[in-house]
């Protein structure tokens, strides 16, 4: 029996976002270059001050209804059901929510056991997305992962009697891994019925333990030409599945895309609360420190421990092109002259004019939009269609 439902989804509502972001994790995971933090010890003070700075900011969304609230991180499963509610009822209690918004919990599968589910799916979360990664063991050992193959099954399993509106998380390019095995994690994800897929290639980023072990040898280099065509597996299968891909790394079926994220992709305003958190509100984007003691401590002193940078117009065209070109919505040209003016209209097909002759991008009535052939590089090409 399904107990968390909401039969008043869409994917276009009007209204802002609040992310908050939970720096804890049971084990760092080797690929993962966000803020984190391994130990618990300031988790209570922590909570104390995500609540302290969504009181500080309130006014920001004045005149603002909310739509989306979402915990990322880390790993915010690793909270209680008292510490969500907490953090939810400071949300309720200083910005106007809508009747029925987007709420989700991003989770890892060992923390989800029957009574976890049983007791999010009695909570105000109407939305899980679930950490999976991989179900092969060797895969999930690579990745350092907290949780093993048998334990990612078991908690779909779960969540799906109890959850609606469950996304799923898959990384594809691992070392290792064949097409066969890719293949397979796809087949388990759709015979569980989950409606959404968000899919990654593994990347090695700086500073991780994933490329210190590359450049020791102990794991293979990721191949980019292996990933390329998993990433075309992944589309064909999905598209069979009735799947629409409906960002670049994103693919629902009908009534199941994340607001929260297409609000981020179409430009919509959000606050993020708490250490590394992200903000735009349209004309500047701020970020807190990544730094959970300095965090606390500044949110102590009733100060926001945040830097801000004001968008100029090409940023703003920038970013327009980066999100609109990476979704099904593409970029549209009229806005681009009417927000932006005929230089930067004419600047972009000019630019364009390359890839569209090699079928990489087409226009779609007023819509310049990735094909299919060219969507593994559409960040590539939107970055040779930016102002500087």
């Amino acid at each position: 029996m399904i107990l968390n439902t909401d039969s008043n989804r869409t994917e276009l509502v009007e209204g802002v976002g609040i992310y908050i972001h939970i720096p804890f994790c049971k084990q760092a995971c080797f690929y993962c270059d966000f803020h984190f933090s391994t130990s618990l010890k300031k988790k209570d003070e922590l909570i104390d001050a995500l609540i302290v700075e969504l009181e500080l900011r309130k006014s920001e969304f004045e005149n603002d209804t909310v739509a989306t609230i979402y915990f990322g991180g880390g790993t915010p499963s690793l909270l209680s059901l008292e510490e969500i509610n907490q953090i939810l009822n400071a949300v309720f209690l200083n910005y106007k929510v809508i009747e029925n918004p987007e709420i989700t919990l991003e989770a890892n599968p060992d923390d989800l056991s029957e009574t976890k589910i049983l007791e999010l799916a009695k909570s105000k979360i109407n939305r899980l997305s679930i950490g999976v990664q991989s179900f092969f063991e060797t895969d999930l050992k690579l990745m350092n992962r907290a949780h093993n193959a048998t334990e990612a099954k078991q908690c779909l399993d779960l969540a799906t009697q109890y959850f609606d509106n469950i996304s799923v998380d898959l990384i594809y390019g691992i070392p290792g891994a064949t097409h066969e095995q890719w293949q397979e994690n796809i087949q388990t994800v759709l015979d569980f019925n989950i409606p959404h897929i968000s899919s990654y290639a593994l990347t090695v980023e700086p500073k991780t333990a994933l490329e210190s072990l590359i450049k020791k040898g102990k794991i293979e280099d990721v191949d980019e030409v292996h990933a390329e065509t998993q990433f075309h597996m992944l589309i064909d299968e999905l598209k069979a599945a009735n799947f629409q891909h409906y960002e670049l790394s994103n693919f629902g079926k009908s009534g199941y895309f994340s607001i929260n994220n297409s609000a981020y992709w179409k430009g919509k305003k959000y606050i993020g609360i708490g250490p590394s958190a992200h903000s735009f509100n349209g004309e500047s984007r701020s970020w807190n420190i990544a730094n959970n003691s300095k965090y606390i401590m500044a949110i102590q002193f009733k100060e926001l421990p945040s830097e801000v940078e004001i968008l100029s117009l090409n940023d703003k065209y920038n970013e327009y092109v980066m999100t609109g070109l990476r979704t099904i919505w593409g970029v549209s040209l009229q806005t681009v002259e009417t927000v932006f003016g005929s230089d930067f209209k004419s600047y972009i097909l000019n630019q364009s004019e390359k890839y569209l002759k090699e079928e990489l991008l087409y226009i779609d009535g007023d819509n310049l939009k990735v094909s299919t052939k060219g969507k593994f590089l559409s960040d590539g090409i939107a970055s040779h269609l930016f102002k500087i």
